[in-house]
């Protein structure tokens, strides 16, 4: 059970994460009106791998009607957008309200996210082709796309780190590759097939996350063998302090700021320019924030050491 440092939360703010990794949007629309989802949800019984499993409908959907040149199926296809987002955040608020958080539902929420954008970017290619754009926009969608899943798996491996350091609950959803690996070698296909897939790629997504932070990698490794779990008092109030300025800089790495980009580009009918904005200032940022992420890791990994020595 979480301790309480500070006052009594709200309903609502119960079934956050944590306060400091919601973004704007997320706190004063998306997050209110997935409370209200959340608990319709649980009166229905549905599972929270049925919400994921709903929003991805909507998500997909949504990128079919941006494949259209007119504007009002377009908006059409931001409204269906924006239920898939909302959907997305009341799947894992169902979860925590209900106590039913677990890792297939993690990764079927995952997959869900990706065939969304999957959903996207393969409608919009389609439309910059048949609007007369080159071949090429193959090379620029899939460039895009390939920094786009990058961007957000780095994201949201920052965000669960943060998570692990800071708030004690967290720590149960936090997977590595090697125990994601011991997990999968005990599935076969011929008797689980399903959950054997979903490890997969679950696994492949975990390998990608590590590949892009070693040392924040070698950070949670080092600790999870010092300290078993119970991080000290000092080595989470430096990691808050170093990590928490930079989580809006990675808010804006994840789906809120993009969905706004593309909506703007829609109404103007200039489509194409959302690979562009993938490409540049959002790689631009995701270097910078890697960069800022390896420093602030062999910082705190010293500070581990040192708390080690002192215990």
């Amino acid at each position: 059970m979480l301790q309480q440092t500070e006052a009594p939360r709200s309903d609502v703010e119960a079934t956050y994460k944590a306060r400091e990794v919601e973004g704007v949007f997320d706190l004063y629309f998306y997050r209110p009106i997935g409370f209200w989802l959340a608990r319709f949800f649980a009166r229905l019984k549905m599972t929270p791998a049925g919400v994921s499993l709903l929003a991805g409908i909507f998500g997909v959907v949504a990128g079919h009607l941006y494949f259209y040149r007119n504007l009002s199926i377009n908006v059409a296809g931001m409204v269906l957008h924006v239920c898939a987002n909302t959907l997305d955040n009341a799947d894992g608020q169902l979860a925590r309200l209900t106590h039913r958080e677990s890792r297939e539902g993690r990764i079927i929420d995952s997959v869900a996210d990706h065939l969304v954008f999957v959903s996207v970017y393969l409608h919009l290619t389609l439309r910059c082709l048949f609007e007369g754009s080159s071949s090429a926009i193959f090379l620029l969608a899939l460039a895009a796309g390939i920094s786009h899943a990058l961007q957000g798996a780095a994201a949201d491996y920052y965000r669960s780190t943060y998570l692990y350091f800071v708030t004690t609950g967290a720590r149960r959803g936090v997977d590595s590759s090697s125990r994601l690996r011991s997990d999968y070698s005990k599935l076969t296909w011929r008797h689980t097939p399903w959950q054997k897939l979903l490890l997969a790629l679950y696994l492949n997504f975990t390998r990608q996350q590590e590949m892009l932070a070693p040392r924040l990698k070698t950070l949670r490794d080092v600790v999870r063998q010092l300290f078993h779990g119970e991080i000290p008092d000092r080595l989470r109030t430096h990691y808050r302090d170093l990590a928490r300025p930079m989580l809006k800089w990675w808010g804006l790495l994840m789906t809120n700021v993009r969905m706004l980009v593309l909506f703007a580009l829609l109404f103007v009918s200039q489509p194409v320019y959302y690979f562009w904005f993938e490409l540049i200032p959002l790689n631009l940022l995701f270097v910078y924030l890697l960069f800022r992420q390896d420093k602030m890791a062999e910082s705190l990994l010293k500070i581990a050491e040192v708390s080690q020595n002192s215990a």
